[in-house]
Order: C-alpha cells, then sequence, then structure tokens
C-alpha cells in the first residue's frame, strides 16, 4: 500500500456505503430492528472523518508523524473492515428471519441501487464542484470527463481516472459485494455456515499466501479480495438473531474480546507502517471480532453498551453516516489546503482542520441527507417520492379515475415512514 496521504485518503479509511439504516433522523429503531447498529455506523463515521483531519495534517504516513497520543487515529482503514462486516450483517438480519430467503435477486439489486446511487451521484457532483473550484484530490489532478464516466458508473475499482473524491473507491467496492451477496444466501440456506466461510475464504488467503507482497488494495485498481471473507463473516453472523435462545445468550461480547485480543496486541509490539503493510490479513484477522461484537449488540449485549449506542444523538448520527462518508473528503481537505494553512504546520493546523472539518462536515452531512438520502429510506419509488414531495410543497394532486375532486394529501401521511 502506498504510503503518502493522498492515496492512503483513496485507499485506507472509508465507511461503509450504502447499509440500511433502522431509524431515520434519530427515530426510534423500528420494530425487529438490530437496535444499535446505528450507533457503531455513526461513531466509525466520525472516527474517519477524525482520521483524515489527522491524515491531512501530518505527512510520512503509515507512520506516525504526529503526536504519540495521537497515534489511534492512523488506522483508519480498519473503519473500512467494520463497515463491510456491518454491511453484510446488516443486510442478512431479514433473510436470516426468513430462513434464509432474500425474497427475489432483482428486488434486491433495484432495493440496493435506490438506497445508495442517488446521494452518490449527487456526492459526485459536490465533489467534482469543489475540485474544480477549490483544490483537487491529493496526488491527482483535476478530474475530467473521464472521471465522471468512471466514477458515475462506479467502475473506479477497474478503472483509472482522476479522482474527483477519494473515498469513493468503497462505494465501488459495496457495489461488487452486493452482487455476490444473493449467491451467499443462497449457499448459506443450502450448506452449514463453515462450509460457507471456507468456501469464501480459502481461495482469499490462497491468493494472500501465493502474493506475499500483496496490500490493502491492488495499487492500480483498488480490488481488495479480503473484503469478500469479511462481508461474508458479517453474513453469516446475523444467524444469531434467528437463532435458539440457547445461541443467542453465548456470551458475544466476551468473545470478541477473545477474538480481538491477539490482533490488537500484534498492532501495539509492531506499530503503525507494519499494520499498514500488513492489511491484508490484519482485516481477515479481525473480523471475527466485529463480528461477535456485532452478534452481542443484536441481542442487546453488553446492555450499557447497547444503551449507549441507542441513544438519540447516536442514532441520529448513524442515519446520515453515509452522507458524511460521501461529502467529507472534499470538506476536509479543502480545509486543509486553505484555512489551515495559515497556521503553523503539524499540531496547530490540525487543531484547524478539526475544529471546522468535524463540525462543518456534520452540518453538510445532515443537510444532504435530508434532501437526497432519508427521502429514499422512506419512499420506495419515484413516483411515491413525487407524490410526498407535492404533498409537502402543497401542490395538488390530479383526480384519479373515480377520485372525485382533486385532492391535497398532507406530507406526513404521504407513504408514511418507509425505509428501505
Amino acid at each position: 500500500m502506498a504510503s503518502d496521504p493522498g492515496v492512503a485518503l483513496r485507499r485506507g479509511s472509508a465507511p461503509h456505503a450504502g447499509v440500511d439504516s433502522p431509524v431515520v433522523d434519530g427515530a426510534a429503531p423500528e420494530p425487529g430492528r438490530a437496535v444499535g447498529l446505528d450507533g457503531i455506523r455513526g461513531l466509525a463515521a466520525l472516527y474517519v472523518v477524525v482520521h483524515h483531519c489527522w491524515l491531512v495534517s501530518f505527512h510520512g504516513y503509515p507512520a506516525n508523524t504526529g503526536p504519540a497520543w495521537l497515534g489511534w487515529l492512523v488506522y483508519g482503514h480498519l473503519a473500512v473492515v467494520v463497515f463491510i462486516v456491518l454491511s453484510g450483517f446488516s443486510l442478512a438480519i431479514a433473510p436470516a428471519r426468513r430462513g434464509w430467503r432474500l425474497g427475489g435477486t432483482v428486488r434486491f439489486a433495484q432495493r440496493r441501487a435506490w438506497r445508495i446511487l442517488p446521494p452518490y451521484w449527487a456526492a459526485l457532483i459536490f465533489s467534482l464542484i469543489i475540485a474544480w473550484t477549490v483544490t483537487p484530490q491529493l496526488h491527482s489532478g483535476p478530474p475530467t470527463g473521464r472521471s465522471v464516466i468512471v466514477y458515475g458508473l462506479l467502475l473506479q475499482d477497474v478503472a483509472t481516472a482522476p479522482i474527483p473524491n477519494g473515498a469513493f473507491w468503497s462505494i465501488a467496492v459495496e457495489a461488487e459485494l452486493y452482487l455476490i451477496f444473493p449467491l451467499l444466501v443462497l449457499m448459506r440456506r443450502r450448506l452449514s455456515t463453515a462450509a460457507v466461510l471456507a468456501a469464501v475464504t480459502v481461495p482469499v488467503v490462497a491468493m494472500g499466501l501465493l502474493r506475499p507482497g500483496m496490500a490493502t488494495a491492488d495499487k492500480l485498481t483498488g480490488v481488495a479480495p479480503q473484503f469478500a471473507p469479511l462481508f461474508a463473516v458479517g453474513v453469516l453472523a446475523a444467524g444469531v438473531v434467528a437463532a435458539r435462545d440457547r445461541i443467542r445468550r453465548m456470551p458475544w461480547p466476551w468473545l470478541a474480546a477473545l477474538a480481538a485480543a491477539p490482533v490488537v496486541v500484534l498492532i501495539i509490539l509492531n506499530g503503525s507502517v507494519w499494520t499498514v503493510r500488513h492489511y491484508f490479513w490484519i482485516d481477515l484477522a479481525v473480523s471475527p471480532a466485529i463480528a461477535l461484537l456485532l452478534a452481542g449488540v443484536a441481542t442487546h449485549r453488553p446492555g450499557p453498551f447497547v444503551r449507549l449506542l441507542a441513544t438519540r444523538p447516536l442514532r441520529r448520527l448513524g442515519s446520515y453516516s453515509y452522507s458524511l462518508y460521501l461529502l467529507h473528503v472534499p470538506i476536509v481537505l479543502g480545509i486543509s489546503r486553505t484555512i489551515a494553512t495559515h497556521v503553523a504546520p503539524g499540531l496547530p493546523a490540525f487543531w484547524v482542520t478539526l475544529g471546522l472539518g468535524v463540525p462543518i462536515s456534520l452540518l453538510t452531512a445532515r443537510w444532504f441527507a435530508a434532501i437526497f438520502e432519508i427521502p429514499f429510506q422512506r419512499y420506495r419509488s419515484w413516483a411515491s417520492l413525487r407524490s410526498a414531495a407535492q404533498a409537502r410543497l402543497g401542490v395538488r394532486q390530479l383526480p384519479t379515475a373515480g377520485s372525485g375532486a382533486s385532492q391535497r394529501r398532507p406530507a406526513g401521511l404521504a407513504l408514511g415512514r418507509e425505509s428501505l
């Protein structure tokens, strides 16, 4: 993996994108949804923003050239692991409760596209404007027409082009994982958990052994083969929500701690440079611990942690975490290259970037989500979305056959609070 911050911004730490949010704008979770997942999503997204504030302020990544007490901000890539496992877990909860039946591959694909593409395309336009008018991405020239095509079609992990937003690579990764999700569900219905995990993991491990120098992502394309087992681990862990009480009562948080301990020790003993150069194996090693933690949260343990995750501020943060991911890199980079240049480099620049980048990213993401993300969670088609928008604006609906006079439908009653 390249060691400069620009490549790190592109490859190193982007949160999961496109996972369904259990709540909308901090509302109470819907019945049957796993409480706490949105809180994890929100905290991981916030960590990524702070990580990028650190990344543009202290150069020399993957070495920690900043204060030692900020060393925990080096590992923004591990948020990717959390989001990938969480993505598989969240998507698999409903099929697991239905006996591992997806409910239609085409319907699944349509729902995924409806969920992730509208805010992604809007964020692409935003990123292009910032790159053309304020500052391009680190170590990348201004975006071109090729950039619009490649990134607009989610081809950035198989084709190269000037980068409009360094975090967009993971959206393409998610899209690739969505292609194998129906197959994983089908395999789990017909095979055991161990068999499915072996079928996905063994080829990836063999690939890593045959290519010892393999980094987290291919230097040219961004393909990250180890993310497939990560995603599969999350999918399989979701089976806990539909398991017998004996399985649900297992000490999942303690098992997660035991699984995470060896990885944490390795990272502490070997340092950031070694860790980043071995992310391929670190990702695979830490994913079981994350899956076990998600199983614990889904079964409401540990209680204090789940209650914290279910608080209104964290639920609200999680409800627009996808928008926060999509927008924060151009904002943080713009602040770093304009305002933060007026103070001393290093820690002063970090405080300025952090103090401005975090609140501006949060406020912008919440506004953006209200327009481009949350409406697509509530309404499942252009017709219902258009009807709700017209109702909110007070536009009279055209009469339909047998409906009599024109009607005005209150916005809050348009289609209820439907969530993808």
